[in-house]
């Protein structure tokens, strides 16, 4: 999928078997598994071999593996479900979840350490270290079937398969519109003030930002700005300036419309005591009004105490076009532990995660595979908005190194840059990191 693709598009897309994305560039990624005639043969025997033993699926796929998740809320619930469905599918093998909070840092230790579970989400590590790690996973045949086929995959061949799809926009609760008498959709950006305008004198906190938690903030530091720029490269092409942040280039538009948000009291009355579990909770009730986050929370919003019926979708409006750009990104990628003792038995399981689980409806995501229905009412909405879907692009390996080595934390910036006196001032101290550590690595 290209960049001016309707989101209409993306969506319909997803029941039809399609051939892979056309571009070296998307989330992780520089080259393509046809990227080389050695690789593509090596997946075509793989494939074969893989087909031949097709008659019989369960015969060589035994023995006991562990999922490494960052999905706590679902030991002991629907974990349990999935173990025994596997089971069935595969009566010689077993799998067990465990599950972490601080997944990507606590996965690097393990990593680090070489004692990592058969089955994980991969963290943010470069892509040529994948191979270190990582199984290929080419030989599963589903590369010319998914979303952000060269994600995760190093040499022309795939490491990592993402887990979903997931766009970001408001998430709202359309009892609270009502009752504050909005009853049409922001689609500019002076009408989305207006309606924050309406629920805040009915009494309801317009936006749940989660400014203390720090993570929910990610939206207004990249997804906001890629949209504004149309342009999926924005956070790679920051390699080519010592000065990639300004207040009138899409970062500084981005942080400036959450800025004007906190500065209204559009966003909680406490910005520095917010909880997130609890805003769940919130917005559910109508004490909250909206979200601006990924179609992922739709579920947990709804399992927080409302209807489906009840939670909407809408793109954010970031300017006054009455036309929007939003980004389809991936969510962490399975990967297989290329020294696991049961190496066949994971490739499987990260298969069925896929094709059998009924995680992406779980999960409130957007299917990884092109010929699977998303089932979501709010994707339906959502797209019915016409907004043009730009696919995300590979972080490269050479604006991640920048990011590291200055130790920038993109929601820190926001937060750093909403409470400031001197929002200027923020992203000056950020261009002189940046310019710096690129210095540095240019050494």
């Amino acid at each position: 999928m290209k960049k001016g693709l309707t989101m209409a598009a993306a969506i319909a897309t997803l029941s039809m078997i399609a051939t892979a994305c056309g571009g070296n560039d998307n989330n992780g990624n520089n080259a393509s598994p046809s990227a080389s005639a050695s690789p593509s043969a090596s997946a075509s025997a793989s494939a074969s071999a893989s087909s031949s033993a097709s008659a019989d699926p369960a015969a060589d796929i035994s023995g006991t593996i562990t999922f490494l998740t960052n999905r706590t809320d679902m030991i002991d619930k629907e974990y349990v479900d999935y173990a025994k469905r596997f089971n069935e599918k595969y009566p010689n093998a077993k799998v067990e979840f465990e599950a972490v909070t601080d997944l990507d840092k606590n996965t690097k230790v393990r990593l680090s350490s070489g004692e990592y579970p058969d089955v994980l989400l991969i963290p943010t590590i470069p892509n040529s270290d994948l191979p270190k790690y990582f199984a290929p996973l080419d030989d599963l045949g589903l590369n010319d079937k998914i979303y952000f086929n060269d994600y995760k995959s190093s040499e022309g061949k795939l490491y990592g398969i993402s887990a979903g799809a997931t766009t970001t926009g408001i998430v709202y609760n359309k009892k609270a519109f009502a009752d504050a008498g909005i009853t049409e959709i922001p689609k500019t950006l002076d009408e989305f003030y207006a309606a924050a305008d309406k629920l805040k004198q009915k009494g309801i906190v317009p936006l749940a930002s989660n400014f203390k938690d720090q993570w929910p903030l990610y939206p207004w530091a990249s997804e906001v700005p890629i949209s504004i720029a149309g342009d999926k490269n924005l956070n790679n092409d920051r390699i080519n300036s010592d000065a990639p942040y300004t207040m009138d280039n899409p970062y500084g538009q981005g942080l400036t419309i959450i800025r004007t948000m906190y500065e209204k009291g559009y966003l909680e009355p406490d910005v520095n005591s917010t909880n997130w579990e609890q805003s769940k909770k919130d917005i559910a009730s109508g004490k909250f009004a909206m979200y601006m986050l990924g179609n992922w929370v739709i579920p947990q919003v709804i399992s927080s105490g409302t209807t489906s019926d009840n939670v909407g979708f809408f793109p954010l409006p970031y300017d006054n076009s009455g036309k929007t750009n939003v980004l389809l990104a991936p969510d962490w990628a399975y990967g297989v532990n290329k020294n696991s003792k049961h190496v066949e038995t994971a490739k499987a399981f990260v298969k069925w995660m896929l094709e059998d689980s009924g995680f992406d409806d779980f999960a409130g995501f957007i299917p990884v595979l092109k010929d699977k229905q998303a089932n979501m009412a709010q994707l339906t909405e959502f797209q019915s908005y016409g907004p043009t879907t730009i696919e995300a692009a590979a972080d490269s390996e050479e604006s991640t190194a920048v990011v590291n080595k200055a130790q920038i934390v993109k929601e820190a910036m926001v937060q750093e840059f909403v409470l400031s006196k001197d929002p200027q001032k923020v992203l000056d101290e950020y261009n002189k990191k940046w310019a710096a550590a690129k210095k540095a690595l240019a050494k």
